[in-house]
């Protein structure tokens, strides 16, 4: 299982990136995926998730209306698009796939909101 993000940066408050982790070394299309953040001296925290169809997606309440999750089952990639960005939501960004009990990581992409 390999998980590479990418689409990380340092953004003004109010501005907007969009982060995208590529899968390989399963069956993409058959499993939940998530993202997960952790800010310093904090905990890892989901983000969000979206179910194998993308039909169904769940955030964070410190989220809601402003980021947007999908994947795309052609291109084994899943998207977390970021507007409205707070310096709050500082922090390194994680890709996340659950597959029969394990969870599998990405190296994670640095997501800066400062003016």
């Amino acid at each position: 299982v390999h998980l590479v993000e990418s689409g990380g940066g340092l953004v003004q408050p109010g501005g907007s990136l969009r982060l995208s982790c590529a899968a390989s070394g399963f069956t993409f299309s058959r499993y939940v995926m998530s993202w997960y953040r952790q800010a310093p001296g904090k905990e890892r925290e989901l983000v969000a998730q979206i179910d194998i169809n993308g039909l169904s997606t769940n955030y964070a309440d410190s989220v809601k209306g402003r980021f947007t999750i999908s994947r795309d089952n052609a291109k084994n990639t899943v998207y977390l698009q970021m507007n409205s960005l707070k310096p709050e939501d500082t922090a390194v960004y994680y890709c996340n796939a659950l597959i029969i009990g394990m969870a599998y990581w990405g190296q994670g992409t640095q997501v800066t909101v400062s003016s």
